[in-house]
């Protein structure tokens, strides 16, 4: 069913790596900016995430033992530093998401460069490391992303719904790790139902959502696959929602044969795989098509 999994450390039949977005209320502000003041309802709703959900879920994955990664826009690490030190102490590996959650597709090339380093800047002070991954805010990359994390040295971005597996970004002068993320593990597309967002889910208990991602995990491990999450402290941080992921890792404790892992420790296998030559991921060239199909 997946063509070409890799071997996993220990004999694992399927890694799993959790990442969280953690947003805070830079989403807010990027949307709205000064007009952000008038929406007290969004911004409180968005504060929930480092002074009350991102504590939460670090204490969770911490007393489980499973590490997790989060992508932090670095206005979120600079406004809100105590809640990124709960991550740290719980030994979470701390991802590029932006500065302020820009659109990465809606800036120009410099101006995207100079929020690649503004963020990685902030990271670098607070973590005391560069990061090594990249997940671009909304998903939404620009056609030159992609170089841009490759000229900066980035090890891996996780921001596709590309394949079940770890591939190969190649642009000709260097070569990126995609850690591909399952389109139906988004905790958006579950949960949220927020009119100070215009954003209105069918509101449904969080077994059922459970449901999805135990099936999309079981999945994944029967082919050996990479089984990347992404959720949300301001959404999944919350009390029913952050019981359900309990469940899930006790699910996945139970087999007894999968290997949790930050994104940062996935990439250093695929790259020590490759080096090996033990295993060859799939490389996609970028850009994807270099002239216009349809003109």
């Amino acid at each position: 069913m997946i063509a070409n999994p890799p071997p996993w450390p220990n004999g694992a039949r399927c890694a799993v790596a959790f990442s969280f977005d953690v947003d805070a209320d830079s989403v807010v502000h990027a949307a709205h900016r000064a007009g952000a003041r008038d929406l007290p309802q969004a911004l409180a709703h968005m504060r929930y995430d480092p002074f009350v959900g991102t504590p939460r879920l670090a204490d969770m994955f911490a007393r489980a033992g499973v590490p997790l990664t989060a992508f932090v826009p670095g206005w979120v690490i600079e406004t809100y530093p105590a809640a990124i030190e709960t991550l740290l102490k719980a030994g979470a590996e701390i991802g590029h998401h932006g500065h302020f959650h820009e659109w990465p597709s809606k800036q120009t090339r410099d101006d995207e460069l100079a929020t690649l380093r503004r963020g990685s800047e902030a990271i670098e002070r607070f973590c005391g490391a560069k990061p090594k991954g990249y997940r671009a805010p909304y998903y939404g990359l620009s056609r030159a992303t992609f170089d841009l994390l490759i000229e900066e040295g980035f090890s891996y971005d996780s921001s596709l719904f590309a394949d079940d597996v770890p591939i190969l970004l190649d642009n000709g002068r260097g070569r990126l790790i995609e850690l591909p993320v399952p389109a139906s593990v988004d905790d958006y597309n579950q949960y949220v139902s927020a009119r100070a967002f215009d954003y209105l889910m069918k509101i449904s208990p969080p077994s059922q959502a459970l449901a999805v991602f135990r099936e999309e995990f079981d999945a994944f491990r029967e082919f050996g696959g990479l089984f990347v999450p992404v959720w949300h402290p301001a959404v999944s941080g919350r009390p029913a929602q952050a019981l359900a992921i309990r469940s899930l890792i006790e699910h996945m404790q139970a087999k007894g044969d999968v290997w949790f892992a930050t994104l940062a420790q996935v990439a250093d296998h695929v790259r020590a795989l490759e080096s090996a030559g033990t295993w060859s991921p799939r490389i996609e060239n970028t850009p994807f098509h270099i002239r216009n199909i349809l003109e």
